[in-house]
C-alpha cells in the first residue's frame, strides 16, 4: 500500500498535468484536510519530491492567503541547460540530489535507463566510502565529468 507522501505527490503530480500552463497554486491548509493530514506532510513532500533536480520551482507564501506555486520547468537541449546543469552541482552534491538530477535527464530521455543505472552506480554512498565531506564533493566532480560527457558526445 502506498504512503500519504506517495498519494499527495501523485496528486499533485495530476492537477500540475491537467493544468494548461505547467503551474498550479494550492494552499497547503486545504490540502491538508483533504487528505487529513498536518500541514507540516504537505511541506515534506513538497521539499522531498518537488526539488529544482526533479525539474520543479516551487515557490511558497505564507500566511492566511498562503499558497505553495508549484512549476514544471521544461528541460531543453542546449548550451543553457548544461551550464544550468553545472550550477546546480556545484562543488558538493547529496547523493539524493544526484539521483533526482539523474532521473530528470532519464525522464526526459536525456540518457537511457542503462546509463542511468551506471551513474546512480558512479555516485553510490556505497562506491564513494569515504567521509561525507569529502564524499560529496567527489560525486560533485563525477556528476560534472558524466554531465560533460553526456553533452559534448551525446
Amino acid at each position: 500500500m502506498r504512503n500519504i507522501s506517495d498519494i499527495i505527490e501523485q496528486h499533485l503530480k495530476m492537477i500540475l498535468q491537467q493544468s494548461k500552463n505547467g503551474l498550479i497554486e494550492i494552499q497547503r491548509s486545504e490540502l491538508a484536510d483533504k487528505f487529513q493530514c498536518v500541514p507540516s506532510q504537505i511541506n515534506y513532500v513538497i521539499s522531498t519530491r518537488f526539488t529544482t533536480e526533479k525539474g520543479y520551482l516551487v515557490e511558497s507564501k505564507r500566511g492566511g492567503g498562503g499558497y505553495i506555486r508549484i512549476r514544471k520547468v521544461e528541460i531543453l537541449r542546449s548550451k543553457n541547460l548544461y551550464s544550468l546543469l553545472m550550477d546546480m552541482i556545484g562543488d558538493e552534491m547529496s547523493q539524493s540530489q544526484a539521483e533526482d538530477m539523474v532521473g530528470r535527464l532519464q525522464e526526459e530521455e536525456i540518457i537511457s535507463h542503462r546509463e542511468a543505472q551506471i551513474m546512480r552506480a558512479a555516485i553510490s554512498r556505497d562506491v564513494l566510502s569515504f567521509q561525507v565531506q569529502i564524499r560529496d564533493k567527489l560525486r560533485a566532480v563525477i556528476m560534472r565529468a558524466m554531465i560533460t560527457q553526456i553533452f559534448m558526445h551525446g
